[in-house]
This record gives C-alpha cells, structure tokens and sequence, in this order.
C-alpha cells in the first residue's frame, strides 16, 4: 500500500466553515492537523506568493518566444556525451 502526503493550508472566512470543512475530512477518514502557528502560515503564504510571481514571470517568457526548444535541448545533449 502505498500512502501519499500532501501539505493544505487553509484559511477558512470563519468559525462555521472551518467545523464544515473539518467533518467533510472526517466523513472521508483523511488524517489532519489543525492549529498550524501563525509564522508558519505566513512562512507557506510568503512560499506561495514568490511560487506564484516566478510561475508567471516563466508563463510571460514562454508567450514571448524565451524558451529553449526540445530539439535544442536533445542536440546539446547529445554533444556533451561525445565530449565526455
């Protein structure tokens, strides 16, 4: 059997949807952690901000034609090896 883990950080509106979500995690046997300190949900937002502005920084490259081909990339390679 093989067990997957994945990290959530969810800030819920108020006391109400946090009960909901915590049943809803409850009804499907998911194991959870609440009460995460504050410094660590400033530490994963701050990650998440910087994640999020380097994926579209690389999104504007991309439509812009700054990106290096598949082909280019297996040609390189194959230079190398003949070199080592």
């Amino acid at each position: 059997m093989v067990f997957l883990c994945m990290s959530v950080l969810v800030m819920t509106k108020n006391e109400q949807e946090e009960k909901i979500l915590l049943a809803f995690l409850e009804s499907l046997g998911y194991n959870y952690q609440t009460g995460v300190s504050d410094e660590a949900a400033k530490a994963s937002m701050a990650f998440l901000e910087k994640y999020s502005e380097d994926i579209e920084q690389a999104d504007a490259e991309v439509t812009g034609g700054n990106y290096v081909k598949q082909a280019d990339v297996e040609k390189l390679l194959r230079q190398r090896r003949k070199v080592f």
